[in-house]
């Protein structure tokens, strides 16, 4: 018998029952924890998951604790302006695997004792989200002293600065507490430019961005004297693509993407000065990781190829009334009582009601910004950022 051919004929034949089990352990193997295990964010309705509810948000959207709002993902509301989950919700889930979605601050404070407990089981971090729809850059007295004060959000991003700071005192957290947290800023500086729409003839443009950026600015070195390390700054989008934004536009103030065209301008222009103070914060606090992630680029990529993402509908509000291009009327909105239902395939559509978006597409939108190595919509690249908190930088 010829035993070292025997031998050899088994190892053959083991061979690949071997590389099966090497494939199937390393398939198995757990992701490497995410560096951050609290993430901190503040914003508006884009990133609000549930400081609002239908008696405390934006006037014509009073209704985001009825359905459909949540039928995507939640099946229920959860006071999401949206179908489902956010950009923010995909960067705790997934980008960094942590353990629940961030609780809404206002949450926080009316939890009983017991459920305190729970709470705390689920997000040990103390991760908390202290945006809120409706809110402003420009303080709401602003507002109130130039007769702009329709609205009923009374919150600006220095009440949610306010907000961080009580949740610090409460939990007893100190700068090297501070110094370990992601800090999240999403979009804001839309509500601004929409509340002052009204007298736009006497309020410029111009004014608005000026003094936008700048309490944006303010906060965010709040945030950096504070202890943070690790800032995301989220732009503005397309905010000419809201169908609401369509509706209200002159029809021959279109874009090359059939846009507002002149609302594009406006957030572009908002974006830059954004940027540059950006740099300034950066050069100014060099042991901070200061990020942008660029909405507007993202939100132009998917408006330019939106069969590309899956959208079939770029401009048309899923849950809305009145038919037409846009399907949208500012007097019957979302949730209202004459429009209970949504479409019938909602990731099809980029608009969700008419100024927000759909959960398809703050999907992709997180996927372009947390996937992006190249550093076309958030630079530094978010893989970056989290290989230089890994190694403590």
């Amino acid at each position: 018998m010829d035993l070292p051919g025997a031998v050899r004929s088994r190892s053959l034949l083991l061979l690949p029952i071997l590389l099966a089990a090497a494939i199937t352990v390393a398939a198995a193997a757990p992701a490497p924890p995410s560096p951050f295990r609290t993430v901190y964010a503040f914003g508006d309705s884009f990133t609000d998951t549930g400081n609002t509810h239908s008696t405390t948000g934006p006037y014509s959207f009073g209704y985001v604790s009825h359905a459909p709002y949540g039928a995507t993902f939640f099946h229920r509301s959860t006071n999401r302006y949206s179908d489902g989950r956010l950009v923010v919700d995909f960067l705790a889930a997934d980008a960094l695997r942590l353990p629940s979605f961030l609780p809404p601050y206002l949450s926080t404070l009316s939890a009983s004792n017991s459920s305190s407990s729970v709470a705390a089981t689920n997000n040990p971090g103390g991760s908390v989200n202290f945006a809120v729809a409706g809110a402003t850059a420009i303080e709401h007295e602003w507002f109130v002293k130039n007769n702009l004060s329709f609205d009923i959000t009374p919150q600006s991003i220095m009440t949610e600065l306010g907000w961080f700071d009580a949740h610090l005192k409460a939990r007893r957290s100190g700068q090297k507490d501070v110094g370990e947290a992601l800090f999240w800023v999403g979009e804001i500086g839309a509500n601004d430019y929409a509340y002052s729409f009204m007298d736009a003839a006497t309020i410029p443009r111009k004014l608005i961005r000026t003094m936008a950026v700048d309490r944006v600015t303010t906060f965010i070195e709040g945030l950096l004297t504070r202890g943070a390390k690790y800032v995301v700054v989220q732009g503005l989008p397309l905010t000419g693509c809201l169908t609401m934004a369509m509706t209200l536009a002159k029809p021959d103030d279109r874009d090359d993407l059939g846009c507002a065209g002149s609302v594009n301008q406006q957030s572009l222009a908002h974006n830059r000065l954004l940027q540059a103070s950006l740099r300034r914060l950066r050069r100014n606090h060099p042991g901070a990781i200061i990020a942008y992630a660029d909405y507007y680029a993202a939100h132009v990529a998917v408006m330019k190829s939106p069969a590309q993402y899956g959208f079939a509908e770029p401009f048309k509000a899923c849950c809305g009334s009145g038919g037409g291009d846009y399907n949208f009327d500012v007097f019957s909105t979302c949730g209202s009582p004459e429009v209970p239902t949504a479409c019938a395939q909602p990731a099809r559509y980029v608009n969700w009601d008419g100024v927000h978006m759909t959960e398809a597409m703050y999907k992709v939108v997180a996927g372009m910004f947390f996937q992006d190595n190249a550093g076309k919509y958030f630079r530094p690249a978010f893989g970056s950022l989290l290989a230089r908190k890994g190694h403590g930088n």
